[in-house]
């Protein structure tokens, strides 16, 4: 089981963790929200969780918990610039469907 993250996304995460001036890496999770049943979690980690899986990607820490790794198994994180919009894009294979919104998914 993994997860992935593009060049754009370390950079990004890199830039991030350096204005912070703290922390070890950023946690993907997933919550259950949202019209589609579940939501994608970003947060700074200043420490790791005994159930979490570290994944090194481009010099960034990637962490997730065990529950997450269900449903983010070779989900790839990217960064993307559209027009006056930016941010973080999940690529994830496992997901079934989402709302019309984009904030939530199903698997």
């Amino acid at each position: 089981m993994a997860v992935t993250m593009t060049e754009a996304a370390a950079e990004r995460v890199k830039k991030f963790l350096q204005s912070r001036g703290k922390g070890i890496g950023l946690r993907l999770g997933v919550k259950t929200s949202g019209c589609s049943g579940m939501a994608y979690v970003l947060e700074f980690v200043d420490e790791t969780q005994g159930d979490d899986e570290v994944f090194n990607i481009a010099g960034v820490n990637i962490i997730v918990d065990s529950k997450s790794l269900i449903y983010l198994d070779g989900t790839e994180l990217d960064f993307v610039k559209e027009g006056l919009n930016e941010g973080f894009k999940f690529n994830n294979p496992n997901k079934t469907g989402e709302c019309g919104c984009g904030e939530s998914f199903t698997v």
